[in-house]
């Protein structure tokens, strides 16, 4: 089988051929550069780790044992970065309808990384809207509402949910709740001083993240963690997919709130690509395998209208990714 990978120098260096051992049938080998998507889920009263079928309506657990299963998909990417083959087929292939899905990294290992403004539009839009001190003055010679260098954040692993699970706001603290849809790449291979023209390299996949962000928390602290990192402000799946399947550099992301479009763009308008993300990144710290970068909104959150529409309790957020899925959330 040819391989459809957009990445395929990442596959041959990165990731193994994956070893599946389905009864009788012997072992199956996929080409190293085979998509495969990645869903950690609920079933039996259990979370399991397993791979997604092409058409995404089925999914197989994989026996990474009682340890593995709790950190999800997370242990699959660390197996994958130490080439090993992903484990076996522990049971039948389930319908998806059958589990609940939840974050494809359900505890991260520590905060995702996070970039702000990474869209023109969306720059514009905030510098204009949020009243924010925290923004420094533009250079001179530079657009003021476009970063000289990617503004980096976090957010708490402890903020992450998946697909169906309830955005809560905070009414005690905040009422001023908006969405962000977000690319997010997931770590394969770790380093340190990644260069742009190497970074796709360690890159295994991809999935969808909402940046939840209390607006008025986000501003009155003059920094960002505190607005960013309130529990359940970071939905998150609906599973990983590998990055021969996704086109990063070039994938449309649409997000609706209750069927209204809200955001419609493509990763290519980045103002600071993923290599480049990933090059400032690690210039001075370690990338791990499972390290989550969220790239950054397009224009049309809620603080960009006039006035602003943020999210209320019953509402529900829909973002779409092109080669990755669908993540929705309720909000109360």
């Amino acid at each position: 089988m040819a391989c459809r990978g957009r990445h395929s120098k990442l596959f041959d260096r990165q990731r193994p051929a994956i070893s599946i051992t389905n009864g009788d049938r012997g072992s199956q080998h996929a080409p190293p550069c085979s998509t495969v998507k990645l869903a950690t889920f609920q079933w039996g009263g259990r979370r399991h780790a397993g791979l997604v079928s092409d058409e995404g309506t089925t999914v197989t657990p994989l026996a990474l044992g009682e340890h593995g299963a709790r950190r999800g998909a997370l242990a699959a990417i660390e197996l994958l970065a130490a080439g090993k083959p992903l484990p076996r087929p522990s049971g039948t292939r389930l319908a998806l309808s059958a589990v609940t899905l939840e974050a494809p990294i359900p505890a991260p290992r520590r905060n995702i990384f996070c970039i702000g403004l990474n869209y023109r539009p969306h720059a514009a839009e905030y510098r204009a809207n949020a009243g924010d001190q925290s923004l420094a003055p533009a250079p001179a010679g530079h657009a003021p509402e476009v970063p000289e260098f990617p503004m980096v954040f976090s957010k708490c692993p402890e903020t992450v949910i998946g697909p169906g699970a309830t955005i809560r706001i905070p009414t005690r603290l905040s009422t001023r709740i908006d969405y962000e849809a977000e690319l997010a790449v997931i770590i394969g291979r770790g380093g340190r001083e990644i260069s742009a023209d190497r970074a796709l390299d360690h890159v295994w996949g991809y999935t969808i993240i909402n940046d939840v962000t209390a607006r008025d928390v986000q501003t009155r602290h003059r920094q960002w963690l505190l607005g960013k990192s309130i529990d359940t402000f970071c939905p998150m799946g609906p599973w990983l997919v590998s990055a021969d399947e996704v086109d990063g550099l070039a994938a449309p992301i649409r997000c609706w709130v209750n069927d209204e479009l809200r955001q419609d763009a493509n990763t290519s308008e980045l103002i600071f690509s993923v290599p480049r993300l990933i090059e400032t990144i690690s210039a001075g710290l370690t990338l791990q395998p499972g390290d989550v970068i969220a790239t950054g909104t397009p224009a049309g959150v809620g603080i960009g209208f006039t006035p602003p529409r943020f999210l209320q309790p019953g509402d529900r957020v829909r973002i779409e990714i092109g080669g990755i899925g669908t993540l929705e959330n309720p909000v109360r």
